[in-house]
């Protein structure tokens, strides 16, 4: 049986360049398949993590309203989660130490800042999504409080 094996081996001469060019080709496909779905996750992940920023800025500006009684205008943004506004109507029972915490708005996951307006009754807050533009669909779809 060993002088068997042994004979197999010595007898094999490797692959040819077809088969390894083969080999090649579908190696790639199998990866341009899983870098696809691994970049739509990434996407789909970036677009979660904007809806839930929005829905804690919201929250942010419930507290803000509860203490001043309106929401910050779209003149005094979301800044006015920060430090009280000088601007506009006065907040009497303004939180000593702001809305949110670090001092600093977040960006949106692609970088870009949260667009706010209100009338002080009311307020949207959106992103414009991973075109930076907008409208658009799917991934570059923009993203409304209003629709969360």
């Amino acid at each position: 049986m060993k002088n068997n094996f042994h004979k197999l081996i010595s007898s094999q001469q490797g692959l040819s360049l077809i088969e390894i060019l083969i080999a090649l080709t579908l190696l790639a496909l199998a990866g341009t398949f899983v870098g696809g779905q691994v970049f739509d996750n990434l996407q789909e992940g970036k677009v979660q993590t904007c809806k839930i920023q929005i829905k804690s800025i919201s929250d942010r500006l419930k507290e803000f309203r509860r203490d001043c009684g309106y929401y910050p205008t779209t003149d005094q943004g979301l800044d006015a989660l920060l430090e009280k506004p000088t601007g506009g109507r006065e907040c009497k029972r303004y939180a000593p130490s702001g809305y949110i915490e670090g001092g600093k708005v977040p960006l949106d996951p692609w970088d870009g800042e949260y667009i706010y307006e209100s009338d002080g009754k009311t307020f949207t807050i959106m992103s414009l999504g991973n075109d930076g533009a907008e409208g658009g669909e799917g991934f570059d779809a923009d993203i409304n409080s209003k629709d969360i």
